[in-house]
């Protein structure tokens, strides 16, 4: 029987839909390779939103031809999408599947087979990437405790710093009916936390009809009487109202985690990238959360660099960060993508600069962190236990729902689990604790 491996970089969304592409694939006549064993064919599941995230793609499939000189190795995903020309350089790459056809691409190998090829081959999608996505977790994924469930696809923003429009089309959501038939499947799977994640979560719905909301998503997936708990991926911050806010306040369904894209806390420069909102609105916004629910972990990301960043519009960021009960970071560095509006911008910041000032902002967050594990030393937190333990220790690693990840002694028996652990110790990685 032949085999394969699934390689995935970036976001949340390209791991929901690398588990489907491995569940729709996985059957009679497929199974996956072991990790370190040699596959048939490699499936390369890329990322361009940064240059670095664009570089790590052409590596990864490098290595992979390297490390399986006989498998048939196929790339898809946004650098796919975005740059198949550079793709079509690299010796011993076999095909090229754009965004349309990476929802078909277990169809496409089954139908069409596999064959090493003296030059890739470009294969398209049937449909293009405006059609609503397929959501992505019907099958179960394997080797996954929380897996991801994709409710929406592509971005209608276009923030002048952003290719992802461009790599994945614009925003289009899974139907309201078959997000919730797939939330009953993975619990009668065994679940206990499923991930809805999107690229722009916070317009599902808008382009169904009827018309729809995250909104009413959520109000009927807190109706549903199963065990599951639902932790939200990335929230605009214009997105997450009031209503959200005060219904996972009030509902033990919803995990106490927020991640919030800020960007800059500059007034000037959010205008220049096309962010449309203030300061003042994502101050406000945390604090409400906070307000609602105190121990809630909410993170952010930045972007560092922006054209036209001064050091006294990097230091508003900075301010504003500290002055907020953020309790992590996601820092990146600002990356020129061709094809958007920011890659002509004058006043580029000199990479030295950005490199000093990224960081200065991830030394500032992972104290951010250290605080806010060390908060919950003494008390007892529940954790959803992973089914593969900590690497470096040997402990079971579990999740609470405000995102402490918590490393404890016990049985495997424990594994995908709701347990009760106290915590006794913690650093700015991880907290130890004992079960309770």
């Amino acid at each position: 029987m032949p085999t394969f491996k699934i390689i995935t970089l970036g976001c949340k969304v390209n791991q929901a839909e690398s588990e489907s592409i491995a569940g729709r694939l996985t059957g009679p006549d497929w199974h996956p390779a072991g990790a370190a064993e040699e596959a048939d064919l490699c499936i390369i599941n890329t990322c361009a939103v940064t240059q670095k995230a664009a570089m790590q793609s052409r590596q990864a499939v490098r290595h992979a031809i390297h490390v399986n000189p006989r498998a048939c190795v196929a790339v898809t995903g946004c650098y796919a999408e975005t740059d198949p020309q550079t793709l079509m350089t690299i010796k011993g790459l076999d095909c090229i599947v754009d965004q349309a056809g990476k929802t078909c691409l277990p169809e496409i190998i089954r139908s069409c087979g596999i064959a090493k090829a003296d030059r890739p081959a470009l294969l398209k999608g049937a449909a293009d990437i405006t059609r609503p996505p397929a959501v992505s977790s019907i099958d179960t994924p394997a080797g996954r405790t929380r897996p991801f469930l994709k409710v929406q696809d592509g971005c209608d923003a276009f923030c002048t710093y952003c290719i992802v429009p461009y790599a994945r089309g614009r925003s289009r959501s899974s139907e309201l009916q078959a997000v919730i038939a797939s939330m009953k499947h993975l619990a009668a799977q065994g679940f206990h936390e499923v991930v809805l994640t999107g690229i722009h979560i916070g317009f599902y719905g808008r382009d169904l009809d009827p018309r729809s909301s995250l909104l009413e998503l959520l109000q009927r997936v807190d109706a549903l009487k199963t065990p599951l708990r639902v932790r939200l991926s990335s929230i605009e911050p214009l997105e997450l109202t009031d209503e959200i806010i005060c219904l996972v306040a009030g509902s033990d369904r919803f995990c106490r985690h927020f991640h919030i894209p800020l960007q800059s806390g500059d007034a000037s420069i959010l205008k220049r990238m096309g962010r449309p909102y203030s300061p003042e609105v994502f101050s406000t916004l945390v604090r409400k959360i906070r307000l609602h629910m105190p121990d809630a972990a909410i993170g952010a990301d930045v972007l560092v660099g922006f054209p036209g960043e001064t050091e006294a519009a990097f230091e508003n960021t900075f301010q504003l960060i500290e002055a907020l009960p953020v309790t992590y970071l996601h820092v990146f560095p600002f990356s020129a993508r061709p094809g958007t509006a920011a890659h002509d911008f004058p006043d580029k910041v000199s990479p030295d600069r950005i490199k000093q000032r990224c960081s200065r902002m991830r030394q500032f967050g992972s104290r951010k962190r250290l605080d806010f594990h060390r908060s919950f030393i003494g008390q007892q937190v529940r954790v959803l236990a992973e089914s593969r333990r900590d690497p470096k220790t040997g402990l079971l690693k579990g999740v609470s729902s405000n995102y402490l990840p918590v490393l404890f002694e016990g049985q495997d028996e424990f594994m995908n689990r709701m347990l009760n652990v106290r915590i006794e110790k913690a650093d700015a990685v991880r907290l130890r604790g004992t079960l309770a």
